[in-house]
């Protein structure tokens, strides 16, 4: 029963043998010849130049064609574009300093109001009382001063009798004429009379010092009552009504909000890479998002950035006679700096380096390729104003992608139209 599968496999070994290893053989022992077909022999492979390969051996026989620009720098303005808003100059929450009932009828908010107008007049209550108290403590305290000042002048008066009679009892026991005890009794009566003159000095300041202490409690007691009356620190606009007539103040509650809109400010954020373009100083001008113009200057670049952005605050002071510009609406400011030189050219003919670093490619001299580095200025629908090139320099616009430095090129110039 295993007989015929023994010689199958036996037959598969020798054929698979005669097919890979003795193919030859096979091949004259079924009557073909490998050769016999005619079959050109195909030939080897040659190894092929890469692209880079080419490029190189063009560019050293007849350059690489590519397409420039014989570029002019050109004076420009330079101005700094930033998103910003406006806001007002002032902008004060006015507040209570005491406690009271509002008395007063309130303001509408809106309403124009000049420098001093009641905003809020509080309830004065007991003020007046504790002000008339106060006062009547400073008289009797003042009244106080003459007793004690002829206290002092008393006590003075007899350290300097003291004073006599024991230089007396000294004198009469140095000639035997009084005894120790007289002068016991003298120094004794000295030393009395120096400890009332310093009580009645003690007197005396105490007085003062009430005195000072009730013209405390009246300086006090008058500006609780200036307090009242909350004013307008500054001419302006309400920008909420005052308090309300019978509304409870606590110190620190609000009586309204205030603010000055002439002049008003443009408030915008430039980064630090702009951050040399501006100065204070310098003209401004503005556009808001209703289409309305402004001009003004630069008042104010802040020295520290912000944490988050890493940006820095500038304001632009801006008229405002009639109030018809308002806080918070959105402008872009448009601030001018010195002039400069620069070329115009379009952005598809700025590249990179092989360190990153942004530039165009020249044509020099010698009709080779060079990377130059430059600096964009201001970005237009014309094209990008760059610095960093000489005063002319043939730019290359189209093939600066497929050459290197000091690879020939063959340019072809187009004219140089604004």
């Amino acid at each position: 029963m295993k007989f015929f599968p023994l010689v199958t496999a036996v037959l598969v070994t020798v054929i698979l043998f005669f097919a890979v290893l003795q193919r030859d053989v096979l091949f004259d022992f079924a009557g073909r010849d490998t050769d016999a077909d005619g079959a050109p022999e195909a030939p080897e492979p040659q190894p092929q130049q890469t692209v880079a390969q080419t490029n190189s051996s063009i560019a050293e026989t007849n350059g690489i064609a590519v397409m420039a620009r014989a570029s002019v720098a050109q004076n420009i303005e330079n101005a700094v574009l930033l998103r910003g808003q406006t806001e007002a100059a002032r902008d004060v929450i006015v507040r209570a300093e005491t406690g009271g009932t509002v008395v007063s009828e309130p303001l509408r908010k809106g309403a124009q109001v000049d420098q001093g107008t009641l905003l809020c007049r509080l309830d004065p209550g007991t003020r007046g009382a504790t002000l008339a108290e106060a006062e009547a403590r400073l008289a009797e305290a003042r009244a106080r001063v003459p007793e004690a000042a002829a206290r002092v002048a008393e006590a003075e008066a007899r350290v300097h009798e003291a004073e006599i009679n024991q230089i007396a009892a000294s004198q009469l026991s140095e000639g035997g004429f009084a005894s120790a005890t007289r002068v016991a009794n003298a120094e004794a009566a000295l030393s009395s009379a120096k400890a009332t003159l310093s009580a009645a000095k003690s007197g005396l300041e105490s007085a003062g010092a009430g005195i000072r202490a009730a013209e405390a409690t009246v300086d006090r007691a008058q500006d609780d009552l200036g307090k009242l009356e909350i004013s307008a620190p500054f001419s302006g606009l309400l920008e909420s009504d005052s308090a309300e007539l019978g509304s409870l103040l606590q110190p620190g509650d609000p009586c309204a909000t205030v603010i000055q809109l002439d002049p008003i400010k443009l408030v915008g954020f430039v980064p630090e890479t702009q951050l040399g373009l501006i100065e204070v100083g310098a003209n401004a001008g503005a556009q808001l998002a209703s289409g309305e113009d402004l001009r003004g200057k630069v008042t104010f670049l802040a020295r520290s950035a912000d944490e988050t952005t890493r940006t820095f605050r500038v304001e632009v002071t801006v008229p405002n006679p009639d109030w018809t510009l308002r806080d918070g609406q959105t402008a872009e400011i448009v601030i001018t700096g010195g002039g400069m030189r620069a070329h115009l050219l379009p952005a598809s003919a700025l590249t990179l380096n092989d360190r990153g670093v942004l530039g165009v490619r020249i044509i020099d001299a010698e009709s080779r390729a060079q990377f130059a580095a430059v600096t964009v200025i201001r970005d237009t629908v014309n094209g990008v104003w760059v610095g960093g090139l000489p005063e002319t320099a043939d730019v290359i616009l189209i093939g600066q992608e497929y050459v290197t430095d000091g690879v020939r090129v063959v340019p072809s110039f187009e004219e140089l139209s604004q």
